[in-house]
């Protein structure tokens, strides 16, 4: 199995129908559906650029085709979606001989460049035995309007000691970080293919090893990652699905220069697990300062959890899976977290809900969209396959995010408009998104810097904007458009939110913009 596949293969892929509505108070739309020719089996969480719109990454689909590099199914596709629902493929992927700009896309951030940022799982200028024939993926930059560079092709050492990048961050220096695998072999601890690695990665393409997992016989540290994210303090934390002094997955903080610490270790009373097992998912740094995610298996019902974590270490679980009848409050959780304008925490499960008529994973439904509460209170906003033939999508699997329209956008893995066609059927997936009732607010890009630094602030409705001001200290600005204001952090100003006043309404960043010496 070639590096990274596992974090896709993993993934099931069964479909289900049945009937359901979201809670009271809430709103499920479903934007567009993906019919194969415009992407399948969307990938990684959702991104808006500058000008408003939705952008992201399926990982197959699309006009180009490979059995060598992507398994006849289609290479993938970056897209665009508006508000509205109108959907257009920006790229599409083994568009280049050989798939030298990549196949099976894996990863989309939003630079602060106003460019996108991405990686691939194959294809690729390099081609190692451990690759199996179909490349070890690459390094991208995109713009807006679908034009790719391949900035960096992975595996340039031998058995991919350098490592690859699955998921991806930009940090505060500009560079990018990423959880992969390859790494250094351990045939010991079941990894020859190495356990797993945390790169970084310049945005012109220059990779840095900044840790391999597992360089011991008893894998303490940890074995595939599934993410890593930069949190306020500047150091690193993610998760591995497996290894840590239990062999079922830990959390870990890593520093600058690659010193890495185990927070924690899931389940280490085996089989007493009630803490869950098998982290997936981005870490989300909450408001108060801890992290929070979730487990995709055991716990007390065996159906993972969400926890909480302190910078420390010390880890408390919110809530068990599957506490309802029939797991209709969700099973089996596969990505992270995000904190709403609100400050209630928003997800999915990949499992359970409401509904099922056969042909999900019986009982367990064909999964769910949840709120949080920080003290671990939750309520099932919506069980997907509520509509015949999945049409409202089935198995949500990327993380959520919230637009600055204040609404949470979200993708399902199967169901759709295409119910039949697609990897190994039951539908193509579809964009879709979730009304709880939050306001607008603005986003800046990036979310940190010293005085002088160029910031992004994205939002709606910003034309006629008439201050700027970064915790009450005034910033000189430009309207680039009604969703995209140019700006510097002014000299004197200390952290806080950001505000944009128009005309109608005072718009409030979403987190804290933090102003650094």
């Amino acid at each position: 199995m070639k590096p990274g596949f596992w974090n896709i293969a993993s993934i099931v892929a069964i479909f289900c129908v049945a009937t359901a509505v979201a809670s009271p108070g809430q709103t499920f739309t479903v934007v567009t559906s993906f019919d194969g020719k415009n992407g399948d089996k969307a990938n990684g969480p959702l991104v808006q650029g500058a000008n408003g719109n939705i952008y992201g990454i399926t990982a197959y689909g699309g006009a180009h085709n490979s059995n060598q590099f992507c398994t006849g199914y289609g290479c993938g596709t970056v897209f665009e979606v508006t508000p509205a629902g109108k959907l257009t493929t920006i790229y599409n992927f083994c568009s280049q001989k050989q798939c030298a700009d990549g196949a099976t896309p894996s990863a989309l951030v939003l630079g602060t460049n106003g460019n996108f940022y991405g990686t691939t799982l194959s294809g690729g200028a390099n081609n190692v035995d451990i690759c199996q024939g179909s490349g070890c993926g690459t390094f991208f930059e995109i713009t807006p309007e679908g034009n790719l560079t391949t900035l960096l092709s992975f595996c340039a050492q031998q058995n991919c000691a350098d490592g690859t990048a699955y998921t991806l961050v930009q940090a505060i220096n500009g560079n990018f970080y990423g959880a992969g695998g390859g790494g250094i072999s351990n045939h010991n601890a079941g990894c020859p293919t190495g356990c797993g690695t945390i790169v970084e990665i310049t945005p012109k393409g220059k990779l840095t090893t900044l840790y391999s997992f597992c360089p011991g016989t008893t894998c303490t540290d940890g074995q595939f990652p599934q993410s890593v994210m930069q949190a306020s303090n500047g150091r690193f934390y993610g998760v591995t699905h497996s290894g840590g002094t239990t062999g079922l997955g830990n959390v870990f903080k890593l520093t600058a220069d690659g010193k890495l610490t185990n927070l924690h270790s899931f389940c280490p009373n085996y089989p007493d697990c009630s803490d869950g097992a098998y982290p997936y998912g981005m870490l989300a740094q909450a408001a108060d300062g801890n992290f929070y995610g979730t487990t995709s298996g055991y716990g007390v019902n065996n159906g993972g959890t969400v926890f909480e974590i302190t910078p420390s270490g010390k880890l408390r679980t919110l809530y068990n899976f599957c506490s309802q009848t029939n797991c209709t409050d969700g099973y089996n959780p596969l990505d992270g977290l995000v904190q709403g304008t609100d400050g209630n925490l928003y997800g999915t499960t990949r499992l359970g809900g409401n509904y099922n008529n056969g042909l999900c994973i019986f009982p367990y439904g064909c999964g769910t969209a949840f709120a949080m509460t920080p003290a671990g209170k939750l309520t099932t906003l919506y069980s997907f396959c509520s509509q015949t033939n999945c049409t409202d999508g089935a198995y949500p699997i990327p993380a959520l995010m919230q637009a600055t329209n204040g609404i949470l956008y979200g993708l399902a893995d199967k169901g759709g408009a295409d119910f039949q066609g697609c990897i190994a059927g039951g539908g193509c997936g579809d964009v879709f998104n979730l009304s709880v009732g939050l306001g607008p607010f603005v986003e800046t890009n990036p979310t940190s810097g010293k005085a002088g630094r160029p910031v992004t602030i994205l939002g709606n409705n910003l034309k006629g904007a008439t201050s700027v001001s970064f915790n009450g200290t005034a910033a000189t600005f430009t309207i680039v458009s009604r969703t995209e204001i140019k700006t510097n952090v002014p000299t004197g100003a200390t952290t806080g939110f950001v505000k944009v006043t128009t005309p109608k309404k005072t718009f409030k960043s979403n987190v804290v913009f933090r102003v650094t010496k």
